[in-house]
Order: C-alpha cells, then sequence, then structure tokens
C-alpha cells in the first residue's frame, strides 16, 4: 500500500502545503456536488499523509481523518485511474478492511486520484455508499475528470502562494537596496565635537522606498554645521537630488561659512541642467552652523530654505522657534536666504526636523510645532539622546500615523 516513489511523493504533499488547512468552500463544492451527480450520501477530498489520511473536504461525514492503514484511499493512490469497488463485502481487496466489516459498514467506493502535473498522486475525490453498485467507465470518467477540478484547485493556490512569495522576496530586496542606498546619505554615524552632544533620528514611512529625508554634521573651520533636509518625490530621483543637496553644502562650507551663503550655493546648483522654467526637483533646508563660546554657550547662526522652524527647548521647560527666512532651493534662480543668530546656553536644546515629523497624524489631530514642543517640554531631556528618544515615542505611540519620512537633529552643549 506504499507507492514505490512515496519519498517524493510525500514532498509533493508538502510543497502544495494543504494538510491541515482549514476548511475552504471551493472543495467543499465540489463534494457536495460530487454527491449529487453520483447519488451517493459520502464525498471526500482526501490527502494520504505518510500516517494519516486527511480529509480536506468531507461531505456526509463528521470525521476529519482516518489512519493510513484502513483507508481504502491509500489503495487508490497505487494506480493512474479511478479505482472502483463496487461491492465492498465481496470484493477481496476490500472485504477485511474495518471500514467495510466493522460498524461503518461502507459498501462502495470510488476514487480518483489528484495527480499532479509530475506524475504525483496527493489524495483522492472519492465518492462511497453503504450499499453496493454498478459504476460505469463514464461515471469514473467523470469522476477523474472531477478530480482534475480539485487539482486544478490546488494548483491555482499554489501558484498564487509562489506569486506572493515572489513578491516578497522582490520586496525584501527592494528594503535591503532601499536601506543601503539611504544608509548612504546619511552620516554613518554622528561626529564627536568638543563641547558638542548630538543624536539623530531617522524613520522611513516605507522601508522599501527611498525617502528624501537627510540629515548631515561635518565641520566648517572651527565650527561645525548642521544640515536638516528634505527632498521632493521618493525613490531614486530623490537619493540623487538628496546626495546633489548633501555633497553641494559640504563643498560649498570650505570656502563658504555663512548658512545663507551655502543655501544659495545649492539653489544654483538645483538649476544646473534644466532646459525649461519647470520645477520637476526641490529641496526645502535648513543649515545652522555652530561655534563654542568662551562662556560654555553656543552661538548658532540659522539659515533655512522653506524648511519647518527649528525648536529651542530651554532649561525651564519654555520653547522657542528657530526661523529663517527663504524659498526652498530650485524654486527661484534669484532666491535670497537670510540668516537668525542665537545663543544656546548650557542645559537648552536645539531641535531640527523634518516634516515627517510634524504631519503626524495623533488621535487628536496632527501633531505640528506646538504638538512637538508639549512632547519635548513633557520629557524636560537631559541629553540630545532623551530629546531623540521622546520624538520617537510619540511617533511610535498606538494610534499614530505617520505617512512620511521623518528626521531630526538634536544638539545640546555640554557642560
Amino acid at each position: 500500500m506504499i507507492p514505490e516513489n512515496e519519498a517524493e511523493r510525500m514532498a509533493a504533499v508538502r510543497r502544495y502545503d494543504v494538510l491541515d488547512t482549514p476548511p475552504d468552500g471551493a472543495f467543499d463544492r465540489i463534494t457536495a456536488l460530487a454527491a449529487k451527480h453520483f447519488d451517493v450520501p459520502i464525498s471526500i477530498v482526501s490527502i494520504v499523509d505518510t500516517d494519516r489520511i486527511w480529509f480536506k473536504s468531507h461531505h456526509g461525514i463528521d470525521v476529519p481523518e482516518i489512519d493510513r492503514d484502513p483507508g481504502l484511499c491509500a489503495s487508490a493512490i497505487l494506480g493512474d485511474g479511478a479505482w472502483i469497488v463496487e461491492d465492498a463485502q465481496r470484493d477481496p481487496r476490500t472485504m477485511a478492511n474495518p471500514l467495510v466489516a466493522g460498524e461503518m459498514g461502507l459498501a462502495f467506493y470510488a476514487g480518483a486520484p489528484l495527480t499532479t502535473a509530475d506524475g504525483h498522486n496527493l489524495g483522492t475525490l472519492c465518492v462511497i455508499d453503504q450499499r453496493p453498485r454498478p459504476f460505469s467507465d463514464a461515471q469514473a470518467q467523470t469522476l477523474s475528470d472531477m478530480a482534475a477540478v480539485v487539482m486544478d484547485e490546488l494548483e491555482l493556490r499554489l501558484a498564487a502562494r509562489r506569486v506572493v512569495d515572489q513578491e516578497s522576496g522582490l520586496r525584501r530586496q527592494a528594503e535591503e537596496m532601499a536601506r543601503a542606498l539611504q544608509e548612504s546619505l546619511l552620516p554613518r554615524e554622528l561626529p564627536r565635537v568638543a563641547g558638542l552632544e548630538l543624536a539623530a533620528l531617522y524613520l522611513p514611512a516605507d522601508a522599501g522606498v527611498v525617502g528624501g529625508d537627510f540629515y548631515d554634521v561635518f565641520g566648517v573651520g572651527d565650527a561645525c554645521a548642521l544640515v536638516v533636509g528634505d527632498v521632493s518625490g521618493k525613490g531614486a530621483r530623490a537619493a540623487a537630488v538628496t546626495a546633489l543637496a548633501r555633497n553641494t553644502i559640504r563643498t560649498a562650507s570650505l570656502s563658504l561659512a555663512s548658512p545663507a551663503e551655502m543655501l544659495r550655493t545649492l539653489n544654483r546648483a538645483m538649476f544646473l541642467g534644466r532646459t525649461g522654467p519647470e520645477v520637476d526637483h526641490f529641496c526645502t533646508v535648513l543649515v545652522a552652523t555652530v561655534a563654542r563660546r568662551d562662556d560654555g554657550a553656543l552661538a548658532v547662526t540659522v539659515a533655512s530654505g522653506g524648511h519647518p522652524p527649528g525648536l529651542v527647548l530651554r532649561a525651564d521647560g519654555s520653547t522657542a522657534e528657530v526661523h529663517g527666512s527663504g524659498p526652498p532651493a530650485g524654486w527661484y534662480e534669484d532666491a535670497a536666504y537670510a540668516e537668525r543668530s542665537l545663543a544656546l546656553m548650557p542645559g537648552e536644546t536645539l531641535v531640527l526636523i523634518t516634516d515627517g515629523i510634524t504631519e503626524a497624524r495623533t488621535p487628536d489631530g496632527m501633531l505640528g510645532g506646538d504638538g512637538l514642543a508639549r512632547v519635548l517640554a513633557e520629557a524636560r531631556p537631559t541629553s540630545a539622546a532623551d530629546a531623540v528618544q521622546a520624538i520617537r515615542r510619540t511617533l511610535s505611540a498606538s494610534g499614530v500615523d505617520v505617512r512620511d519620512d521623518a528626521a531630526a537633529l538634536v544638539l545640546r552643549p555640554t557642560s
């Protein structure tokens, strides 16, 4: 009762991954149709496992499986065509079978194998009666045709699962590529700068797509520069513009110490290669230069190109926005940028963000700048890392929907 190719057959059973799956209307309709067509009380779609016969669908009998040993389906999978027993109590193949001689009193069995494209019999579509009956060649062919419909359904589900698995694999590959590309557009680690404490946050809205948000920190003479930006669009095009923005600002800082001059240089670079008046890409960006003062405070100079304002968290818990004036880089070829200067005292925190943070949807509405200020004021961070964690907790809280990439760069003077 064991096929010669049993190992390969069981590999095929596992390939279709049907064992112990929930009841299914498609298979239940087939067994109901078979029972009605052949005028029998019982019809079953069975899968022959190593030690049991499991019923994917069972019409007219409330049994989910039986042992493989007495099961007639184990015999039905040994051949290529339908296996017919018209009078089981007189047939030498079945007269001693417990299902025939026992309480069930099975008298008629006809089973057509569920045959895969590569020739393995997974189980059967069978019809059963408790009285003997003839079964013609035409009926056997109809039963085999119905079994082929069952097999078509199994093949369809296998194909669908393979598509899902393939899409999942492609998605994972895309996420890995996007993550690698995104990481190349961000500093691998923040630099150590005397007198400064730095922390950063980046949360992509979609792990499989390269976003346009970025941040950067680098030296500018005796000072350092902080950059937070948001490029229009997503994907490879956004990645190219992000790389352009970062590299242009870094290059400009070699000869230009002013944030406004860096933004003007970036703005000119955004227009290189354009052939028409259309704005096909642009970048909101905030640049801040930071220098240590003799009294321990930080002298901060800020210029902004259409970017959300920064936020200063004072030692007493109050907050103030840090605004700049000027359009996004890439909007106007003759754009002008103004600067604002401020002093950041020990115990105070400067938070630079992208709009994915303030545009996050909370149960009470959009977070906004005021909501972010409340979050930081209530957190009372004692370090740059504390401030980043407060933002992260807010964005990952239940009921909060972050629909865009979110980045933050936090700075505190050290004592």
